[in-house]
């Protein structure tokens, strides 16, 4: 594809402010907490991925989100549930210990892989709370080839086209939720509540998600928790909603500043509240780092994965995408080719370029520290923020080792991957950066009929890649259409 790459780099300062406020328009941006908007950058080079191995990194994430559920419930019944709920808030530990035993169904999930140089994707982490960015990759993607396939002289209905042929995430969404619907109740919602907090940060994403919910045939509404109410169904704005897409933090439910908070706590509390079906229902428990430590663990010890019920097929997914992962603590343990570790953290401690530390529950990569990066600014701005002053990797892992926040740290083994040279759009411009680019591809768990699911990619300038901290989208095309769009550009 680097024809194609090589029209884009050249047409980018023509296309690119336009895209940039497609984008934007659509709803690729950050909501602050007034109310104003931030725009999340996106780029005029897109990421290409043949149609197969995305297939692959689906299949993937979705053995893999299965493992993860599978090994949550198998620790949480079994002789130390702590190693889980101690992660947890008060509130998620009652949820969790609520609702455990019957959640068997996580219509969305999403898993994080970094790319390395061999081509061969690697999970970083497993995301099923609010797995969220299937609507940020569909505005990027289509507000993509709407500008530039305008640009080349192709006509709306063929842009329009190319989209729905690229895998979008929205309709699998839907599909989702319709068919956790139809298990959980039988038949069809009447409405669907697309629950977050006011001024959410990614507000505008679910008014994207509502828009197309209703272009594809479902009622839909955003909808707050100071909105809801009702002991026989389930009501917001003079309307009946029978199902519930979450999409918000247990934890901001503990805030005391968040109207309408205990009203959303005990619709939750229920494993099968009769007003409406929660998709996705609480599962901090499958999110915890300590959960995907244990997946990698449980290659090296088959009692782990028997205990989990894990199939050969997960344990097979494991083995080709999880880097070795352990709950980070003092004592014996083995290593990334299996040798024997007389102490985990002394071996992490003299090997900062191999190793990352990462708290097993936190969001937005906040207490992530890259090991390889140690001395640069960046590094010194986490540990600070994270305790209060300069640490050296060695004195950082002791104090990681001590800290029980969250649960305590996994550490893992660094996946290698390199800055790659791409062009960010702005309103006036288009400047190249060199982005950190990774891959998260969609999946669900426990549903009868598999979903087809797509995939994201996210850029930074930093190593650790997070929307919310200032990284951007990437339009992601399947190689198909990828290649439509190269003939366009050389019919011009």
């Amino acid at each position: 594809m680097d024809a194609l790459f090589d029209i884009l780099r050249r047409e980018a300062p023509r296309f690119g402010p336009a895209l940039a406020a497609a984008t934007l328009a659509r709803g690729l941006a950050v909501t602050a907490k007034d109310g104003s908007l931030r725009p999340i950058p996106v780029t005029a080079t897109p990421v290409i991925i043949e149609e197969r191995e995305l297939e692959h990194r689906v299949n993937l994430a979705a053995l893999l989100a299965s493992a993860g559920l599978k090994m949550s419930r198998a620790v949480l019944s079994g002789a130390a549930p702590g190693l889980l709920l101690s992660a947890l808030s008060p509130l998620e530990r009652v949820l969790a210990e609520a609702t455990w035993k019957s959640a068997r169904t996580l219509a969305t999930t999403r898993v994080d892989f970094f790319v390395g140089p061999s081509g061969r994707p690697s999970a970083l982490e497993l995301n099923a709370t609010i797995p969220a960015m299937q609507g940020y990759s569909d505005i990027a993607a289509e507000a993509f080839l709407e500008v530039v396939g305008r640009h080349l002289g192709l006509p709306p209905d063929e842009t329009r086209a190319l989209a729905a042929r690229n895998r979008p995430n929205t309709p699998p969404l839907l599909a989702a939720l319709l068919q956790g619907f139809r298990q959980a109740r039988g038949g069809v919602p009447e409405r669907i509540a697309l629950l977050c907090r006011r001024n959410d940060a990614q507000l505008t994403e679910q008014r994207y998600l509502c828009r197309r919910f209703r272009e594809l045939g479902v009622e839909a509404e955003v909808v707050h928790p100071d909105q809801l109410s009702g002991t026989d169904g389930l009501y917001a704005n003079g309307r009946r909603f029978d199902l519930v897409y979450r999409h918000l933090f247990v934890r901001r439910l503990e805030e005391t500043d968040l109207p309408g908070a205990a009203f959303v706590k005990a619709l939750l509390e229920k494993p099968a509240d009769p007003r409406a079906v929660v998709l996705n229902p609480p599962a901090s428990q499958v999110e915890v780092k300590a959960t995907f430590a244990l997946l990698s663990q449980a290659l090296a010890e088959p009692a782990l994965a028997e205990s989990a019920g894990l199939s050969n097929a997960e344990l097979d997914a494991i083995g080709k995408a999880v880097p070795w992962t352990r709950t980070f603590r003092r004592g014996p343990s083995t290593g990334p080719v299996g040798e024997p570790l007389g102490d985990l953290v002394e071996r992490v401690a003299a090997e900062p370029s191999r190793f990352v530390l990462k708290r097993s529950w936190d969001y937005g990569g906040r207490a992530v520290f890259v090991g390889h990066s140690e001395g640069e600014p960046s590094f010194d701005e986490r540990v600070r923020a994270a305790y209060g002053r300069n640490l050296s990797w060695r004195q950082l892992a002791a104090r990681c080792a001590e800290d029980e926040v969250g649960g305590g740290f996994v550490v893992q083994e660094r996946v290698e991957t390199h800055p790659e040279p791409h062009l960010i759009c702005h309103k006036d411009r288009v400047e190249p950066a060199d982005l950190y680019v990774d891959f998260s591809a969609y999946a669900s768990v426990g549903l009868e009929t598999p979903i087809p699911w797509g995939g994201v990619c996210r850029g930074s300038m930093s190593q650790i890649v997070n929307i919310v901290g200032g990284g951007g989208v990437l339009p992601l095309l399947t190689g198909d259409v990828a290649r439509a769009l190269l003939a366009a550009a050389r019919a011009l």
